[in-house]
């Protein structure tokens, strides 16, 4: 059975990954993401007082916002995080032991994978999905041909998804996008243009939700 989370990021289809940006910044492209309709929003661990961050993130936004550890890379960063209060965790690669820790504590794990032994061992290790990674060098026809054989493991698109090819992503059979930049784009963030923010996250939003001509 999926997860409570997994069914609801199945359902909201995006999450939004912050890395490298400041607190204040975080937290005010948060709030744009979140009007913007965004709920999932990933601080990766590789940015300066991540651990903060995500406390933050959880303590301004937990009515509103899903808010998870991204770039957990070790079963000790995977400790921080869900003791910060991070609600899932995200890896780029498969670490079974961070896998095994963050179930035994109760949260989604979505680590990293390309290779079909990779992407089975993260499942059958106890991942509710698979980030499937990277999407820009990987491409729309890997999805779809990796699905074949298994179409009954949940992938998140991570990399090269944009507002041009996220409906065709979704339509492959991704259950969800991983989006970094070209949502979050730094150019807005750090010029404090949120309003722009806002409706960038709202285009992606409707297109993921299949209301772009709403």
């Amino acid at each position: 059975m999926p997860s409570e989370l997994l069914g609801q990021l199945t359902r909201e289809k995006i999450v939004a990954i912050a890395r490298g940006f400041t607190l204040e910044e975080t937290l005010s492209a948060a709030e744009a993401l979140a009007d913007g309709g965004v709920v999932f929003l990933e601080a990766t661990l590789n940015t300066d007082g991540a651990l903060n961050i995500i406390s933050k993130l959880r303590e301004r936004f937990g009515d509103r916002m899903r808010i998870g550890a991204g770039t957990v890379l070790d079963i000790g960063q995977a400790k921080e995080a869900i003791a910060a209060g991070a609600q899932y965790l995200i890896s780029p690669n498969v670490d079974e032991e961070v896998i095994y820790h963050g179930v035994e504590q109760g949260l989604d794990v979505w680590p990293g994978a390309m290779t079909p032994t990779e992407i089975v061992n993260a499942y059958k290790a106890g991942a509710s999905a698979i980030k499937l990674f990277p999407m820009g060098t990987l491409g729309i026809g890997y999805l779809k041909e990796i699905r074949a054989p298994l179409n009954h493991i949940p992938f998140i698109a991570t990399g090269g998804v944009n507002l041009q090819n996220i409906t065709e992503v979704l339509d492959a059979g991704a259950v969800a996008v991983g989006m970094g930049g070209k949502l979050l784009d730094p150019t807005f963030v750090r010029a404090g243009k949120f309003d722009e923010l806002r409706d960038l996250a709202k285009a992606y939003v409707d297109r993921a939700h299949g209301a772009s001509l709403a």
